[in-house]
């Protein structure tokens, strides 16, 4: 069946007066008014029918399968039929500290993490980075990424969606985790700033259990962390990752991750490309997890 992320703040549906209806609000049976965007991709695009069955997720914990009721030419309602509580979610909690690349390659990056399962991506700048946004590009440049997050938790079946935080500079992020100053609510797309609120997320507001920055391979410099592997085995685990861009970091933004307490974790011999360090990062850290 089709899934779709039912987003109780519709960034769409600009002229809607309230927000949506969190889903486990309601009881099943119940009947509830689909999203714009849910509208336009099931009903018009996918062209459903009364009677067709899908799946909705608001982010706040499992799934409900449901039932289209009505449709008209801008409305479609659905009726509750059950839930499963499943969230498919990583036992890892992981932050990913990632600076910014351009065009398909952060879509990349942002789509294949969310699929293994990152519980947020922090983006990034720095001194060699090739993106930095003007203050007017930062809206529109969330909400596409935030979008590519929640498209690609539709088609691997997460129902978590992985939080894309507002850019800082690598020396602000790093200075506000020493502080734990984040204020997520206002840092990301207006569609997920309900979602940032629930306690699945509040992990991201406190210390990691430890902190990786990925490097390129250097004579005399360990592989991985001690720590890692116990850490990994633990009932939960909070990690969070920097992984810089093309360039590498500056020789002062690798000396301040070191202070704030960034170990180095080189994978194999090779030099990986932005987008791909992070899916051999989640996908070694599950591997290494079971």
């Amino acid at each position: 069946m089709r899934r779709f992320f039912y987003a109780i703040s519709d960034d769409i549906n600009t002229d809607k007066a309230t927000p949506y209806s969190r889903l486990d609000t309601l009881s099943m049976g119940a009947s509830i008014e689909l999203t714009e965007s849910i509208v336009h991709h099931w009903c018009r695009v996918l062209r459903a029918n009364v009677g067709d069955q899908g799946i909705l997720f608001d982010g706040f914990g499992g799934e409900y399968q449901v039932q289209l009721q009505t449709i008209s030419k801008k409305h479609a309602t659905a009726t509750l039929l059950s839930h499963l509580a499943d969230d498919r979610s990583s036992t890892v909690m992981t932050q990913i500290g990632l600076v910014m690349s351009r065009g398909e390659r952060m879509d990349y990056a942002i789509q294949k993490s969310t699929e293994l399962g990152v519980t947020a991506i922090q983006l990034l700048s720095s001194h060699h980075g090739e993106v930095n946004l003007k203050p007017a590009q930062v809206e529109k440049k969330l909400a596409h990424w935030q979008q590519v997050a929640i498209a690609a938790c539709e088609q691997c079946g997460l129902n978590r969606p992985p939080l894309i935080i507002a850019p800082l500079s690598i020396g602000d992020w790093l200075s506000n985790l020493s502080i734990h100053s984040s204020n997520l609510t206002s840092a990301v797309s207006p569609i997920v700033a309900a979602l940032s609120q629930d306690a699945h997320y509040q992990v991201l507001q406190h210390s990691a259990d430890l902190r990786m920055q990925l490097s390129v391979p250097a004579a005399g410099q360990a592989n991985m962390p001690e720590s890692l592997p116990k850490i990994l085995k633990q009932k939960t685990s909070y990690i969070q990752l920097l992984i810089g861009p093309e360039g590498g970091l500056s020789h002062d933004e690798c000396k301040q991750a070191f202070e704030t307490g960034f170990e180095p974790w080189q994978i194999g011999t090779r030099v990986l490309r932005t987008e791909t360090a992070p899916v051999v990062a989640l996908a070694t850290m599950h591997a290494l997890s079971f």
